[in-house]
């Protein structure tokens, strides 16, 4: 089975991770931040992995910290347990539609870390979840993992909606690109390695 633990502590944050890639039968997530909570939830569902996050950070100073340093984690993680990435399918997308709100992810486990994010929230915040976190997390995701990852809110209203929308998105577009396909030789690419 593929999987990770990673924990980390800083003066900022400590946090305790484990990620499954082919154990989707438990989803802990407790950050203290309830709808980050609720987004770490509906990545983990939609991209059929299983995740435990733990996180103690700073709240009493706002939520960037412990969403930010989950990402980069979370990135971390990701990357030991895909391994060698013999055999995976390397690249997935999706499309997610949440009422009036369609959002879009695109992966490429590729080894070389990018991030295009396209994405306008009018509420600043919901619950104690600065929106512009979303950004945030993404990048330290992405660069921690090693992906390229494009993200989109093609249209919506409801800020609620864009951003769980993309969540889904990003676990969904995974969930495909982890797939080992048997018929893929070694790895998935022209180069023969994926770093």
């Amino acid at each position: 089975m593929r999987s990770a633990s990673n924990n980390r502590e800083t003066l900022e944050t400590k946090i305790q991770l484990e990620c499954r890639l082919d154990d989707p039968s438990v989803v802990d997530i407790q950050t203290g931040v309830g709808f980050f909570d609720h987004m770490m939830e509906a990545f983990a569902r939609h991209g059929r992995i299983g995740l435990t996050l733990k996180v103690d950070g700073d709240l009493h100073i706002d939520s960037h910290h412990t969403v930010e340093d989950a990402g980069i984690v979370l990135g971390k993680a990701l990357r030991e347990a895909l391994g060698d990435k013999k055999g995976i399918v390397r690249y997935g997308s999706s499309y997610v539609p949440m009422d009036e709100t369609l959002g879009f992810a695109a992966i490429d486990i590729s080894g070389r870390p990018f991030l295009h994010f396209e994405g306008e929230f009018q509420t600043q915040s919901l619950g104690n979840f600065d929106t512009e976190l979303v950004k945030e997390f993404f990048r330290a995701f992405a660069f921690n993992a090693g992906i390229t990852l494009h993200v989109r809110v093609l249209y919506g209203e409801n800020t609620h909606h864009k951003i769980e929308a993309i969540f889904k998105a990003v676990g969904r577009a995974l969930a495909e690109a982890i797939r080992i396909d048997p018929n893929i030789k070694g790895v998935n690419s022209t180069k023969g390695l994926i770093e």
